[in-house]
This record gives C-alpha cells, structure tokens and sequence, in this order.
C-alpha cells in the first residue's frame, strides 16, 4: 500500500477487473444510484449520461445537452445496460448487487442476471435532474487526465485532513 493510501481518509478500493474505458469512460455508485457517462455508438461527439435508482431499479438516460435517449422507452437502454456491464467490472457483481439491492438470484451474480432481476420488476423511469451533476464530475475528471504526472499534493484536495483537527485553540463563534 502507498503511502498515499495509508494517510488517506478516503477508502481506496481496487478496480474488481480492468475495463477499457472507450464505451463507459465514467462509472460510479453514488446518490442512491449507479450513475455514469457512456459514449454514443454512433456519434463520436455525443454521450449519454444514464442512471438506475438502488432499490426502486428508476432508470434515466439522456444526452449531454439534456435530449432523451431514444432506447430507454419502457425498459432498460443499451446505454444503462452498457453500465451495469462496465459497473461490474469496476467494483464486482456482488457490490453492484447489493448498493442496487438486487436479488440475482441463484448461483454466481453477473452483469446480466443483475440486469434481467432489474428488469424483472418492470421499473419505471426517473427523471434526469441529476444527469447534469453527473456530467460535471465526469468532465472534472477528464480535467484530471490533463495535469502532468506527479506525486505532489494538489491544492484543491488539500481540504482532506492529514493527521486529524487540533486539540487547542479557539473556535469561532
């Protein structure tokens, strides 16, 4: 373990198999949601951020400028379907399962068990208010990607403690 992981407040938790990143570039379990960014399968310029709801399986898929996605009309897109593929290998049948609380059923959960138990229940769709919340981490991310390599702290991360709040002092009122 890094030095970085040791004094990090923050869990750092290792990808369950590598994926590429050209279909989902963007995946997380976050909000009560799995919630991502997947690419567009035939526009190189357009991608559609796509949700499911933990619990109630609500799903939302639309553009980056807000149109909705055209597959998602009763049932689960390609694009939702895509994420939960591309969750799977990031964080593991079993993780996904139970942030989602899904029942899979017997034997080994994997992506498409996970999906047909989903859609078994026949959920309805969510609106897509958090599509822009989504879009703006993943475009923070990809800001990531263009900073040059280094082990230096980055100031705008410095608001994690390093060793815990002092002791003494005066607090403000």
């Amino acid at each position: 373990m890094s030095v970085w992981e040791k004094s990090s407040t923050a869990r750092v938790v290792p990808a369950a198999r590598p994926r590429k990143l050209a279909k989902v570039p963007f995946v997380e379990l976050a909000d009560g949601r799995l919630q991502g960014v997947v690419s567009s399968g035939s526009d190189i310029g357009r991608v559609y951020v796509s949700s499911v709801a933990a619990g109630s399986y609500a799903y939302a898929c639309s553009t980056n400028n807000n149109r909705p996605c055209g597959g998602a009309r009763g049932s689960f897109c390609n694009h939702i379907r895509a994420l939960v593929g591309e969750a799977v290998l990031q964080y593991g049948a079993e993780r996904v399962g139970r942030y989602l609380k899904v029942e899979a059923g017997d034997g080994e959960p994997d992506a498409h068990s996970l999906t047909s138990a989903m859609t078994s229940t026949r959920p309805g769709s969510d609106d897509t208010s958090a599509a822009a919340q989504v879009f703006s981490r993943f475009l923070r991310h990809l800001a990531y990607l263009e900073l040059p390599a280094t082990t230096d702290p980055l100031p705008e991360m410095q608001w994690f403690p390093t060793a815990g709040f002092p002791t003494t002092g005066a607090v403000a009122a």
